[in-house]
């Protein structure tokens, strides 16, 4: 019998309010919580004791959406995300195309457009730059578009007689001929034809990008779009017991629905950390890209709205489906058409089923979802999983896109205000799962150029923390088991070196992670914490 004590700090419970003085685990599931004095000599006899110190103890975070594999697979990729001009993009490529293996792929990721001097997509005359014989590919920073060079278009099967693929859109020159810029499907079926590593490169990629949610204080993770190559690879790291977070997969509803069918022995059951949580299905892009679907132009635009990536019948035919199968789907959204089409659909999907069945759908992302959108989410039980970090990441681009519509985004107040149960996401890899960030912003909403997003829609910090808790716990259907720090609730903790109730509101970013622990097990320590 393996038994913990902690005490000396603050233990921040997320039941309500409460604080307590002190957390007992046993074996990894919590046995008592609430004041050392009423916990008797006897039931802590040969128990490690944990002094906190005046550090916080809180639950461990939950990542309500995130892509744990394709955060692996950027562990061998060049990052672009400080590049400040073409220049600087051809300068960090060309580092990295010498560590290249003959048949690799040159792959950047995380550049932005909105930085770079140009303020403009490179195209593939830059990336030729680099080199003409080696395949090589960026993707932007939302992770929904990218550029191309000339082979790599080749080797895509990409040429001139190429037509849009629906749902995505092959860039031209003036002339008609490619410039390399994909978006939406045409850069995701593109980048589908990059080369795998080796699955020992992979796994131990995997195990990079672990390591980097537990230092955030993260135990739960999400891998939000899985198709048959991720799955494969999850599914060999729990096998082989690899694995140290929980990780919940949602197979791509459009190319790997059969995932649900041929794994039942995961799906919603946790086998070595391993587990299906339902269905992910995208219905529109990035604000920031202005691919995102809106319901009226954007900002400078006669009559553009960005557009569906899926008619309303396929909407239709996979909620339909995920309420017979009872299972959750994911769905992202970004522009209010967007969100309106899940609303719309999933009410007709419930009629049209005859369905009672809660499955705790979610709307990824909601970005722009308007306050009447928000009352209808509710009366149908829907999540909203919001990816509040916009508000200073892309708060200033959303000025200049939506106008005043941007001081409504990621309106977690007003999701409040109408009983919305809210989530909060980095959407890993567009943003590193930094969770005291993402409080930061949603008690902040501050832009980078300093512009406050929307002062109506900020929240407390013990909301804030809630939607990285507690209401993530329950988004997963595992309120009873996480969450929270309960009598008989798992063991899954971070250690905090301040209060952050307790903290001022604009230094909740400054918050450092002492420690991380899953199951009453220590599995990342800073630094600071080992001294």
């Amino acid at each position: 019998m393996e038994q913990t004590l902690y005490y000396g700090g603050p233990v921040i419970t997320m039941e309500g309010s409460q604080i307590a003085e002190a957390v007992l685990t046993e074996n990894g599931i919590i046995r008592f919580v609430g004041k050392i004095e009423d916990i008797a000599d006897t039931d802590i006899a040969g128990a490690r004791l944990v002094d906190l110190k005046g550090k916080a103890l809180l639950p461990a975070f939950i990542d309500s959406h995130s892509h744990i594999t394709a955060l692996a697979t950027t562990m061998g990729m060049a990052c672009l995300s400080n590049a400040n001009s073409f220049q600087e993009i051809v300068d960090i490529l060309k580092k990295s195309c010498n560590q290249l293996k003959e048949g690799q792929w040159l792959i950047g990721f995380g550049y932005d457009h909105n930085n770079l001097q140009e303020k403009q997509h490179p195209d593939r005359t830059v990336l030729d730059q680099i080199s003409t014989e080696i395949p090589i590919l960026i993707s932007h920073v939302s992770g929904h578009m990218g550029v191309a060079n000339t082979m790599a278009l080749k080797e895509m099967g990409i040429t001139q007689q190429s037509d849009d693929p629906a749902g995505g859109k092959i860039g031209r020159n003036e002339d008609g001929s490619f410039n390399g810029y994909l978006e939406e499907n045409a850069f995701f079926m593109g980048s589908s034809k990059i080369p795998s590593p080796t699955i020992e490169q992979q796994l131990n990629q995997l195990k990079q990008a672990e390591e980097v949610y537990l230092k955030n204080g993260i135990t739960t993770v999400q891998d939000g779009l899985t198709k048959q190559p991720e799955w494969s690879l999850l599914q060999t790291a729990s096998a082989q017991k690899q694995l140290t977070v929980d990780i919940v997969a949602y197979p791509d509803y459009i190319q790997a629905k059969e995932l649900v069918q041929k794994n039942k022995l995961y799906v919603k059951n946790d086998l070595n950390h391993l587990k299906i949580g339902g269905y992910k299905l995208i219905l529109d892009g990035s604000p920031q890209g202005k691919t995102a679907w809106m319901s009226q132009p954007y900002e400078g635009e006669s009559s553009y709205c960005g557009y569906p990536a899926h008619t309303d019948q396929e909407v239709l035919e996979c909620l339909s489906t995920a309420l017979e199968e009872k299972l959750q789907v994911l769905v992202h959204c970004n522009g209010d058409a967007a969100a309106q089409q899940l609303i719309d659909q999933y009410r007709l999907a419930k009629e049209q089923t005859g369905s009672t069945q809660n499955i705790r759908p979610v709307m990824i992302h909601a970005q722009t979802v308007r306050k009447d959108q928000l009352k209808q989410m509710a009366e149908l039980d829907m999540i909203a999983s919001f990816f509040i970090a916009h508000t200073y990441y892309w708060g200033d681009i959303h000025c200049k896109n939506l106008g005043q519509r941007a001081m409504s985004i990621s309106p977690v107040q007003s999701a409040i205000e109408n009983h919305v149960v809210y989530t909060f996401h980095q959407d890993t890899p567009v943003l590193l799962p930094n969770m005291m960030e993402t409080v930061w912003c949603a008690v902040n909403r501050i832009s980078k150029q300093g512009t406050v997003i929307g002062q109506q829609e900020k929240i407390s910090v013990l909301d804030a923390l809630k939607g990285i808790t507690i209401n993530a716990a329950y988004q997963y259907g595992e309120e009873r088991k996480k969450g929270s720090i309960k009598m008989g609730k798992r063991a899954d903790f971070v250690i905090l070196d301040r209060n952050p109730l307790k903290t001022p509101k604009l230094e909740l970013n400054q918050i450092q992670i002492l420690q991380t622990i899953k199951d009453g097990i220590p599995v990342y320590q800073s630094f600071q914490n080992k001294k």
